[in-house]
């Protein structure tokens, strides 16, 4: 992996390999580099974008303006070549600014600006980095980080960064979290790849647009090991409780390994466990009398060979989504078993790779990379929010919730027929009945509805009523044939932090005191649970834009805060109180309740918990959750020092 924050990399290309690369790039994302190698302004302002789309990144400009444009470039390109590559002076920030409007199409506002300049990082300097601690005081707060998915691997880096000492455990034997465990066939991210990596620890050298499952797991390894994180991790190793303990003020957590039960003990506990790790299978009656092979897309068995075989593919959402097109030219039959029709996004890029143009521009231009960040990052930054937001002015909320919204379910409504064509029976099928994005949007490129087009594959949305030996039947009385079963059913993403046994000050059970409510301050702590800290928690899901990644680096960088003002003060815990902890949760509800995703024709949705609320979800701008993070507010929280207790 290579990463590049700024200018001064030399490289000695031909010029005709340039003029090559070129023919890949990036258009605006070039004239922005340009900019910076030149430090003048007319590479903008001689050149405009009609407009920016997510997974669009040449601003739909016209094939005359981009070959002007590396007309334009080639030569700036070669004289920097020849001259050495000498490092580049900063920009003014005002031309910065100018640079961020005009790569937006819009204004970047004021509440967004500190944002998206974090993520841009143009100095190099890595701004969410904590500062070390004092290392006497740090040795007695040794932490406890629970998985090594990406937050967890975050965290490690964090921690070892600020000098705090921890340890990790992870259940699986290696890591990567969600990117471990899914090996089905098409498993990839629906983040563009370039913005689903950490800000600090970019890539240049993806294969693909979107990264399939092997490329992930391999970016997370390298990653913790050139952050020299295996020393500190114990693999095969699962949590089953954690207690807090008052008169040591530290946690015991009890972990389950291949050789028995451990016990651990921590001052402070981190969980990095995710919301989507825990499979879900649905409860059909004789789901365990099925004569063939049957499982879990999160747990595929690779030794079953589909070759040939009939296949029943039970759900259609994001991992079955990825699985039917993957395997549909190598069964025999594919019977996909969906219970509701998903919204499509077009994106054509899903499938693409990166060609090499792109790479060396990455590798070579000084701050294309990070500009091209920009690109994928800020038409996703809350316009998902703005679609989602209900407008009670609006006439016919079973159609859609807002003018934006019925516009996103216009633009998804034309992508779906166009591709259908004139199979009236498929389009009925396939064509959802609720407004657009109340659930998860899925990344398409024409793939899914090519797949359900095949001879050999049908969509049945018939509800299931049993598993046989021979199959499944549905509620018609149909039984459906089969020879493997496969069950794309998603995870327990409503039930937060199990199965693990959480228990804080005064014997108070963590998921009793949810009930079905999980909450916390911020998404990160919780009254009663003293010095345990939470990435990914409730309230904290994005389902509008972003990455998890940055959230999660908000996230670990308030943690290390936490943290750090622990070990300044030598205090034994810290907890938030339950006054602004209630009002955060409140605040929270009054906002997800007036989105989309809480929309009533929505029944089945993994946003949902069994009473139809949202509890896992975040309603909040990227920028309002970062500012929300910014600087801890001690006034809210119960710090206990030797004195106090």
């Amino acid at each position: 992996m290579t990463r590049t924050f700024h200018a001064g990399r030399r490289f000695d290309t031909p010029t005709d390999e340039i003029a090559a690369a070129l023919a890949d790039v990036s258009i605006p994302t070039l004239l922005l580099s340009m900019v910076h190698l030149t430090g003048d302004p007319r590479f903008i302002r001689d050149f405009s974008q009609a407009g920016l789309f997510l997974n669009e990144v040449q601003g739909f400009m016209t094939e005359e303006d981009k070959a002007r444009a590396r007309h334009a470039a080639l030569p700036v390109i070669v004289d920097y070549r020849d001259r050495g590559c000498p490092p580049l002076p900063p920009l003014p920030p005002e031309l910065v600014k100018e640079m961020l409007d005009w790569a937006a199409c819009e204004p970047v506002d004021d509440a967004n600006l500190p944002l998206v300049l974090e993520e841009l990082d143009l100095e190099g300097v890595d701004p969410r980095r904590p500062a070390p601690v004092d290392p006497e005081r740090a040795a007695a707060l040794p932490v406890l980080v629970i998985g090594c998915g990406e937050s967890g691997i975050l965290a490690g880096i964090r921690l070892a960064q600020a000098g705090i000492p921890f340890q990790i455990v992870e259940k699986n034997a290696g890591p990567g979290g969600t990117w471990w465990e899914n090996t089905y066939p098409g498993a990839r991210v629906d983040v563009a790849n370039h913005l689903y990596c950490y800000s600090f620890e970019p890539s240049n050298h993806w294969q693909h647009f979107f990264a399939e499952q092997p490329e992930l797991a391999a970016y997370f390894a390298d990653v913790m090991d050139r952050h020299d994180l295996r020393p500190h991790v114990r693999w095969n190793t699962e949590v089953l409780s954690a207690q807090w303990d008052e008169p040591t003020a530290s946690w015991t957590v009890t972990v389950r390994t291949g050789e028995g039960t451990d016990t651990l003990t921590a001052r402070a506990v981190i969980t990095a466990v995710g919301q989507l790790n825990r499979p879900s299978l649905p409860d059909l009656p004789g789901r365990d009398t099925f004569a063939g092979p049957s499982f879990h897309s999160a747990c595929w068995d690779h030794d079953v060979d589909l070759t040939g075989k009939r296949v029943a593919l039970v759900g259609a959402g994001a991992s079955g989504f990825q699985i039917a097109p993957a395997i549909a030219d190598t069964v025999a039959r594919l019977e996909v078993f969906q219970r509701t029709a998903q919204w499509m996004f077009p994106n054509p890029m899903y499938h693409e790779g990166v060609p090499d143009g792109v790479r060396w521009a990455m590798d070579n231009l000084p701050y294309y990379a990070r500009w091209y960040r920009f690109l994928l990052l800020w038409p996703g930054a809350d316009k998902g929010l703005d679609a989602a937001r209900v407008d009670p002015t609006y006439a016919d909320q079973d159609h859609a919730v807002s003018e934006i919204n019925a516009l996103a379910r216009m633009m998804f409504t034309d992508w779906i027929t166009t591709q259908v064509g004139d199979d009236e029976d498929l389009l009925t099928r396939v064509l959802p009945d609720y407004p657009a994005t109340g659930k998860r949007t899925l990344q398409d490129n024409g793939s899914w509805l090519a797949t359900l087009k095949r001879p050999n594959v049908t969509l049945v949305r018939t509800p299931l009523q049993r598993v046989v030996p021979r199959g499944v039947v549905t509620t018609d009385g149909v039984t459906h044939d089969a020879d493997v079963i496969v069950y794309a059913t998603g995870f327990h993403a409503t039930e937060v932090l199990m199965p693990m046994r959480v228990t804080g000050r005064d014997g108070a059970d963590l998921h009793e005191q949810w009930g079905r409510r999980p909450f916390a301050y911020l998404g990160i702590t919780v009254p009663g649970f003293p010095n345990f800290f939470m990435m990914y928690g409730p309230g904290t899901h994005l389902a509008h834009g972003g990455s998890l990644i940055m959230h999660s680096e908000l996230q670990m960088r308030y943690i290390n805060s936490c943290l750090a003002q622990l070990i300044s003060r030598g205090a034994r815990s810290m907890e938030p109180l339950a006054e602004p902890t209630a009002a955060w949760h409140r605040r929270t509800q009054e906002k997800i309740t007036q989105t989309v995703w809480a929309h009533p024709a929505i029944e089945h949705s993994y946003f949902k918990n069994d009473d139809g609320e949202i509890h896992t979800v975040s309603p909040w701008r990227l920028c309002e959750y970062r500012e929300a993070l910014q600087e801890p507010d001690w006034s809210q929280f119960r710090i206990d020092t030797e004195e106090t207790v």
